[in-house]
């Protein structure tokens, strides 16, 4: 794997995921927020990590693996500028994810939550919203605040 093979798994991710979105929200034009791919093995997590060092520096140490600020990826969604790379995990078996913005998250919540598919998830200092299809191999998920808004990231 180079950094060609990896900006298009990032692009196929967020594709995919911008797909899994539109399926079940109107949140359509909703921009990449940042992205992150689920290592399968712990060699291909050592690969990422070394590859994603080559466009990026790692800003955020995080139990489940570090987060990259990136030289922005152009994607179906926007540009994207932050990227996970993920520990190997038996509870993710999908590809990735990707987290978009969506305009007006209350109502958005209000609306998708009773919705299949969709799952609040709250943490300490921010909440977001996991959105699952097992026609999928990826995830969806809508931050409040987004990624960048928490870190202070433009």
């Amino acid at each position: 794997m180079d950094e060609r093979d990896l900006k298009n798994l990032v692009q196929k991710i967020v594709r995919e995921s911008c797909e899994l979105k539109d399926k079940y929200t109107n949140e359509h034009t909703a921009p990449v927020n940042y992205a992150c791919i689920f290592s399968q093995s712990q060699e291909e997590f050592e690969t990422l990590i070394k590859i994603t060092g080559k466009i990026g520096k790692i800003i955020q140490e995080t139990p489940s693996g570090p987060l990259f600020n990136i030289h922005p990826i152009k994607t179906v969604s926007g540009n994207l500028k932050l990227l996970k790379i993920r520990n190997p995990d038996k509870t993710k078996p999908e590809r990735g994810d990707a987290d978009f913005t969506v305009s007006n998250y209350p109502g958005f919540k209000k609306t998708q939550l009773s919705e299949k598919g969709f799952k609040l998830i709250e943490r300490n200092d921010f909440e977001m919203i996991e959105l699952m299809d097992p026609k999928f191999n990826v995830r969806a998920y809508f931050s409040n605040p987004p990624l960048d808004k928490q870190l202070n990231i433009d």
